[in-house]
């Protein structure tokens, strides 16, 4: 039941963080931002919701050394999956930027939620 309640929190969480993300790229693009420059900045952004969402509510973690260095090196992973599939999909796939942007956002999602419950955020003590 723990891993249900977990999956639905990281889902909510997730969600906040992509649409604040998604809503960045969709004001930052048309003010005149390239879509990759644009995406990184929604990044920073959409990191601070995820990070205090998820050790706070997700996994309901204590506060501890490294956490937010540890999830940081989870996004900074998962962000460069999604620069990568990002530029894919809009310079050989055709795809308009926002589909683009909504298809790679899902995708990287679970690589996240695995480097969050299993290290950023653990108990086993193993992420210091």
């Amino acid at each position: 039941m723990k891993q249900l309640r977990e999956l639905f929190r990281f889902g909510c969480v997730g969600v906040a963080a992509m649409l604040a993300h998604f809503l960045a790229v969709l004001l930052l693009v048309p003010a005149g931002l390239n879509p990759l420059v644009a995406n990184a900045v929604a990044f920073a952004g959409a990191f601070q919701i995820s990070f205090y969402g998820h050790r706070n509510w997700t996994f309901n973690a204590s506060p501890r050394p490294r956490q937010y260095s540890n999830m940081l090196v989870v996004s900074l992973a998962a962000f460069a999956m999604n620069e990568g599939l990002y530029a894919l999909l809009l310079w050989q796939g055709g795809l308009d930027y926002r589909a683009a942007l909504a298809l790679v956002l899902v995708t990287v999602a679970a690589m996240t939620f695995i480097g969050a419950k299993f290290w950023a955020f653990s108990t086993s003590g193993k992420n210091v």
